[in-house]
């Protein structure tokens, strides 16, 4: 009986090492594609920063920031926030792409944060990272030209989570010393983990160990990092959820979506083409880019919420 048992419990570990190696193959496939499109499609300029500043004592607490072109008054700011999965990436991923010399063009200040990283640091702390950065920039506003009334936050990936979590959370604020006051609004770009729990039971086994290393096992603790179960008023005045088309992403955005409404919260989501890993390096690297669909939607969004 012993061995008649074990022979299929064999043949399922090799069939599910056999699916996991596909799904590894499938997903680096993407990523290769994704890479090549990437240096087929590069041709930003890169934009030097006019300087870098320190938030916090440690190597990983810097930004970037990018003096408006052309404004004669102190103008708006976007701070960007980059994405890697919580657990890599740098403020260099839109140093070399289009967002700094467009953002800047059209007047706007522009900044790109670092932040610590899993698993030195905690989400949590990557939250505190991103609030004590903009307080950096607030206590520079008269030496940078920053008008400290008109404030975006623009994140992608693990980054529109941040970006949502501290836009719906007021506590990160508030241990910098802010609060949603100091917030026009908030722009997330193709996250996903708006809502931890289901994120973790919806998304399959892609990402699924990135979530668990970010966000734990602790139900209370990822309930208390999901943007969407954070979202009851009150909330950073306006969102503009935009996203490609992928599945978890659409699903998680509608949820942040559905929120925010039911919160009183000012919200616009946007859903623009492109699949899977590609898409969704796309939408990040080509923001600014002219003739790249979410350019203008964000353009006139911002306008919107800065006022001319």
């Amino acid at each position: 009986m012993r061995k008649t048992v074990l022979i299929p419990l064999a043949a399922l570990a090799v069939l599910g090492a056999s699916l996991a190696q596909a799904q590894e193959r499938g997903w680096l496939r993407e990523r290769i594609a994704a890479r090549m499109a990437q240096r087929g499609q590069n041709d930003a300029p890169r934009l030097r920063a006019d300087q870098t500043i320190a938030y916090g004592s440690e190597a990983l607490q810097q930004l970037d920031f990018y003096r408006a072109k052309g404004a004669g008054t102190p103008a708006p700011l976007v701070v960007y926030v980059h994405g890697g999965g919580w657990k890599r990436g740098s403020k260099e991923t839109a140093a070399s792409r289009y967002a700094p010399a467009h953002f800047t063009q059209l007047g706007y200040n522009y900044a790109s944060i670092d932040y610590r990283l899993v698993p030195d640091a905690s989400v949590e702390q990557q939250g505190a990272d991103v609030a004590a950065a903009l307080k950096a920039l607030l206590d520079r506003a008269g030496a940078l030209g920053i008008d400290p009334g008109r404030v975006v936050l623009l994140g992608h990936s693990a980054g529109a989570h941040l970006v949502a979590l501290v836009g719906t959370d007021e506590q990160y604020l508030r241990g910098a010393g802010l609060s949603f006051a100091n917030l026009k609004g908030v722009i997330p770009n193709d996250g996903a983990a708006y809502d931890v729990p289901r994120q973790i039971a919806d998304g399959g086994n892609f990402m699924h160990d990135t979530y668990l290393q970010a966000f734990g096992t602790d139900p209370a603790r990822q309930r208390a990092l999901s943007p969407t179960l954070q979202a009851a008023a009150p909330n950073a005045p306006a969102f503009l959820l935009i996203h490609v088309q992928r599945a978890d992403g659409i699903a998680q955005a509608k949820q942040l979506e559905a929120a925010l409404r039911a919160a009183g919260t000012r919200i616009e989501r946007r859903d623009f083409p492109g699949q899977g890993l590609r898409g969704h390096m796309e939408i990040n690297r080509d923001l600014g880019k002219p003739d790249y669909p979410a350019t203008a939607v964000v353009d006139a969004w911002l306008k919107g919420v800065f006022g001319g």
